[in-house]
């Protein structure tokens, strides 16, 4: 029997996308920017404290090395040539801190999660440090001092965790966001792993100076981190090293990518006044500014959008920002129940195409851009006997779209320019119902890429790019066209404005919430320090549970 055929592709590129949710491995033809096979796997999040959020390092690296065992086995399923993949590009979600020991390989502490808000009272510390006219943490970082960040998460593991103390005073403990922690791992790690980091992740520790494009001695003295368990910072695009074990054992890793500029380049967002909305666990809005940074007025980041090689200029981009979007419909179905997939939440806002007046206000870990509110609380309002769970799964869709009309506001205010159309990305654009959402409170057209994986796709692309790789042209003569869908507004303005007003006086009403337990504290939490906002789910539950067990419709 003869052997079967080996599909003649061209050169291959694969990319790693490490987010908060799960991880997948996308493998792209680097000529075309097709999209050949792909393997994703969830991951799991720990909530061992109110407020805290934190995920195992060793799941995360696991989680990649089956992603890419799995799409290497689909290949050659499909008869593609696994030896055709000529680099792999690392995207990840930003700012979650890890610290291992150099020495064994071994994490020391969980991961802090982005989302983590344990550092509250360290933000408030460090802040009076700050003078009033001298905000040097703004203008060196282009970040406000918020939990957010990498650096105060790595101070209060540093003043926490006696694990952590002692290895780094036995010179044993390296720290790094996700990206730093797979490459080093994935090159050898106690072996000779590469500790290394690019320009975009190094830009959202709160270490780091845009301008300089260095680890900042002011700032890692400010935030007391000794700098030598820092990596070095690399461009965006460049070979760092190359896959020590598994199927692609030898393949340079030559890309990395923070994952919202990952999805700027995968949109092809490369001319200045170009923006992109991702819609993931959170919700992220990026304008390139160009060579300049741009220094916002209006509560967004300024931050390094990529840089495509170690010779090649620097580009910037404001920021906007929102904490809870993908993760807003993971908590209907995880902690509510009132849907078993995340794809229900569609079926259910459809079949009642309103909120029926209720606003919900995902405020779950404070409010992002453009309030940076650490006090806020999630709220649910506006509930009458008349409301069920496709009322409040359609005002969650709506709460997405509400954030992301607030940051794009303060973007136009910034830029000056108000932006004609939206590009959009992330998994969450499959819902149809959520893009046409976007476009009427927007009152803009929403355009999507038909092919939403654009994260993986600019992790790619930098891969693919990199000097001693050369499969992937970044000239704009040689850049695939991707096919898009457009969603256009199909309500008067004046009614978009009304359910805007009506939730912005939502958004107030969720503020000042936390006022009594710091986020830190190891005391139970009582009945009296429990906030309103939980009595007002609680209440909300109790009568949707009673209706059903009534058979009340």
């Amino acid at each position: 029997m003869a052997a079967p055929k080996t599909a003649v592709v061209g050169p291959l590129v694969g990319a790693v996308v490490q987010g908060t949710d799960s991880t997948h491995f996308t493998v792209f033809n680097s000529k075309t920017a097709e999209l050949l096979s792909h393997h994703q796997v969830e991951l799991t999040q720990e909530f061992p404290r109110e407020g805290w959020v934190e995920q195992d390092p060793k799941e995360i690296l696991q989680s990649v090395y089956e992603c890419i065992e799995k799409t290497c086995e689909k290949l050659q399923e499909l008869s593609i040539d696994i030896s055709n993949i000529k680099a792999i590009g690392v995207s990840n979600q930003r700012e979650t801190t890890v610290i291992w020991d150099k020495l064994t390989g071994e994490p020391l502490y969980n991961a802090v999660v982005w989302l983590d808000l344990r550092t509250q009272s360290t933000v408030e510390t460090l802040s009076k440090k700050i003078p009033g006219s001298n905000n040097f943490v703004k203008s060196k970082t282009g970040l406000p001092l918020s939990t957010y960040f990498s650096a105060v998460k790595l101070r209060w593991i540093l003043d926490n965790v006696r694990k952590v103390q002692k290895a780094v005073e036995e010179g044993r403990a390296l720290f790094g966001t996700i990206d730093s922690w797979l490459i080093w791992s994935l090159t050898g790690g106690v072996n000779g792993g590469i500790h290394c980091t690019d320009v975009t992740n190094a830009s959202r520790t709160m270490l780091f100076n845009i301008h300089s494009l260095e680890w900042d001695k002011k700032l890692c003295n400010f935030f007391e981190i000794p700098m030598d368990i820092l990596p070095k910072v690399w461009s965006s695009s460049e070979i760092y090293g190359r896959m020590k074990t598994g199927a692609l054992e030898g393949v340079p890793i030559s890309g990395c990518l923070g994952d919202q500029s990952a999805a700027l380049v995968g949109q092809m967002c490369f001319q200045e006044g170009q923006a992109k909305n991702t819609y993931g666990t959170g919700c992220f809005l990026l304008c390139n500014t160009g060579h300049k940074c741009v220094f916002s007025e209006h509560g967004l980041l300024t931050t390094v959008a990529y840089k495509l090689g170690k010779d090649k200029p620097v580009c910037y981009a404001l920021e906007g920002s929102v904490a809870i979007a993908g993760a807003v419909i993971r908590w209907l179905r995880d902690n509510l129940g009132i849907i078993k997939t995340s794809e229900e939440s569609e079926k259910l806002a459809k079949e009642v195409g309103t909120s029926y007046g209720c606003y919900f206000i995902p405020a779950f870990s404070g409010l992002y851009a453009p309030y940076w509110e650490p006090t806020a609380r999630g709220i649910i309002c506006g509930l009458t006997q008349f409301t069920n769970k496709s009322h409040i799964a359609f005002a969650a869709l709506e709460a997405i779209c509400f954030q992301t009309r607030e940051i794009l506001d303060a973007m136009n205010h910034d830029c000056g320019i108000p932006l004609t159309h939206l590009q959009v990305d992330g998994g969450m654009t499959n819902n149809k119902v959520l893009m046409q959402l976007q476009a009427d409170i927007l009152h803009i057209p929403v355009i999507k890429a038909s092919m939403p994986e654009t994260t993986a796709l600019g992790a790619a692309m930098a891969a693919g790019a990199a000097e001693g790789v050369d499969v992937w042209s970044l000239k704009p003569e040689d850049l695939s066209m991707v096919m898009m869908e457009r969603f256009e507004p199909q309500i008067k303005a004046t009614e978009s404005e009304i359910r805007y007003s009506t939730w912005k006086k939502a958004v107030m009403k969720s503020m000042g919430w936390v006022t009594t337990q710091p986020p830190e504290s190891s005391e139970p939490t009582t009945f009296s320090s429990l906030p309103l906002g939980f009595f007002i789910v609680t209440s909300m539950i109790m009568l949707i549970g009673a209706r059903y067990i009534s058979g009340v419709p």
